[in-house]
């Protein structure tokens, strides 16, 4: 696996990352068990840089990585980990949004017990509250940087200006957002203010909440509860529009031999040098396929093409619902 510099720092990360929101059941059933020996064969394949947050499952998510840990000695110090915090939930269920100083220690302290850690290499604020300055948040964690608690500072969906407000206040070391071939919006300034501070852009969701696997289909077969059912580019008529593009992508990746995803990624990877993708997967043969791409120098042709094939914009509908971008911030 090809690395990557992290943040402002000398650090090598794998060009590859690993999403942990998948082993909670977000895209489909989990099992703990096939869960476990993912992050193991992550670990094989060089993928070290795993991302988690206490939103994911309540700390399910980091309550595994944490299991996994203690069963595998020595596999702390191969992983680059991330977390975040910001999203917690209400007794009824709800989703609240607190980037208080107190909520911060408190989810910080409660995310180092379940991942049974002295320190998290990378802690981002996941969302944004409307009520207390990004300054002051980034103070805060500032605070727990001195305290060796977390090592680098991160954000999360947000835009140009406000990664420029908080870099001011102490070094953001990665920004992450949405980005793929159907969701290009940190083209209009992200990417660029990543560069201009020596930020790593990380990519979640590459690969289209599954859409660029190609294995996708049956809407019905999903979930009710399920994210993708209430998101527009999964609703019916969107989805219609959305796989005539697909099965021009599916077509070429045939033609170069390679898996769909693994295509999406590369192409993902080849935008710039400081973007690390984080595919999300609980199963190990979309794995293999993730990480093949961290391997992978795709050609400025084999770029044009993609990319005519799929235009930016080509996808139909937006990428939230309008519950899904509360504490979001659009910009372009």
């Amino acid at each position: 696996m090809k690395t990557r510099y992290f943040g402002q720092s000398a650090t090598p990360v794998s060009a590859m990352g690993l999403g942990c929101m998948s082993f909670i059941g977000f895209y489909g059933a989990a099992d703990d068990v096939e869960s476990l020996r993912v992050l193991q064969r992550a670990l094989d394949l060089g993928v070290t840089f795993w991302d988690t947050a206490n939103a994911y499952g309540n700390g399910k998510s980091e309550s595994l990585l944490g299991r996994f840990f203690a069963e595998n000695p020595g596999s702390r110090e191969k992983v680059f980990l991330a977390s975040k915090f910001g999203i917690s939930r209400t007794p009824e269920g709800g989703r609240l949004i607190d980037n208080s100083p107190e909520h911060l220690v408190a989810s910080l302290d409660a995310s180092l017990k379940r991942l049974g850690v002295e320190k998290i290499d990378l802690y981002y604020l996941h969302r944004l509250s409307t009520e207390i300055p990004v300054e002051e948040t980034v103070a805060a964690m500032a605070k727990q940087v001195a305290a060796g608690k977390i090592g680098a500072i991160g954000l999360s969906e947000v835009a140009p200006d406000t990664v420029r407000r908080a870099h001011a206040v102490h070094p953001i070391a990665a920004v992450q957002s949405e980005y793929s071939l159907w969701s290009r919006g940190p083209e209009l300034g992200l990417i660029d203010v990543c560069r201009e501070i020596s930020a790593t852009l990380v990519a979640f969701s590459p690969l289209g909440r599954g859409y660029f696997g190609g294995e996708l289909s049956d809407l019905e077969s999903m979930p009710p509860s399920e994210f993708r059912r209430v998101n527009p580019r999964f609703q019916p008529l969107n989805w219609e529009r959305n796989l005539v593009w697909l099965k021009r992508f599916l077509r070429l990746a045939a033609e170069w031999n390679m898996a769909p995803a693994t295509v999406a990624l590369a192409w993902v990877l080849a935008k710039a040098p400081h973007i690390v993708p984080i595919p999300g997967t609980r199963m190990l043969a979309h794995l293999e396929q993730d990480a093949a791409a961290g391997n992978i120098e795709l050609s400025a042709a084999q770029m044009a093409e993609i990319e005519r094939i799929l235009p930016a914009g080509f996808a139909a509908g937006e990428r939230y619902n309008a519950a899904q971008w509360i504490n979001v911030e659009r910009y372009g």
